[in-house]
């Protein structure tokens, strides 16, 4: 059986608008060209899977389950194109966290690639053929440690720039905003079979 191939998202800021902590589903929306970014991945075949950190738990501002309702809001978001969302990884730890069980150093916090290499296991993914998108150089490092071709959506969150000669931090590709993003993975298929039609939105000319 052939090897799946997918894009590992980060959540907030990169698919999401980043409200700090926030787990109330009425609040999510998603980023401006995300739907329409994803629907031109989805024409590939990718599958989509949310890879996040998220201290919020081991800060004690939320607990696990309240990502349950997360979760199904975002899918209730990218049904309105059909999109499928095939996975939700998150790290609940930080070593300076106020929850003992969660206050600790593990190895699935981003940068580290646990939760990349996890998801590949779980979903028969083959990682050189698939790509990290988040808008921190973390995102980066740990799509391109786990074997991945990584891009950074440069929205402004990320303010350090420390790359330290860890060429794992410097991404394939930077994009303003995430239609780019999708739009120069798609370009390494054929970039002449890509064009806009009369609503806006993008579609291929040609059988792919």
């Amino acid at each position: 059986m052939e090897a799946n191939k997918a894009i590992f998202l980060d959540k907030d800021g990169t698919l999401i608008p980043d409200i700090p902590y926030n787990v109330n589903p009425d609040l999510i929306t998603l980023n401006k060209g995300v739907l329409e970014g994803l629907e031109i991945l989805n024409k590939f075949g990718y599958l989509f899977i949310i890879i996040s950190n998220q201290a919020g738990i081991a800060k004690g501002y939320f607990k696990e389950e309240d990502l349950i309702g997360v979760e199904q809001k975002i899918k209730q978001l990218l049904d309105q194109k059909s999109i499928r969302l095939s996975g939700f990884y998150y790290c609940p730890h930080l070593e300076t966290g106020s929850v003992p069980q969660y206050a600790i150093q593990c190895n699935c916090r981003k940068p580290n690639p646990e939760l990349i290499l996890r998801a590949s296991k779980e979903h028969h993914i083959d990682l050189n053929r698939s790509w990290m998108i988040g808008d921190i150089l973390d995102d980066v490092e740990a799509g391109k440690t786990a074997g991945c071709r990584s891009i950074l959506v440069d929205n402004g969150h990320e303010n350090e720039w420390c790359v330290n000669g860890n060429l794992n931090r410097v991404p394939n590709w930077i994009a303003t905003d995430f239609l780019e993003a999708s739009l120069y993975i798609s370009h390494q298929y054929n970039p002449y079979k890509l064009k806009e039609n009369e609503q806006g939105t993008f579609e291929y000319s040609q059988e792919i």
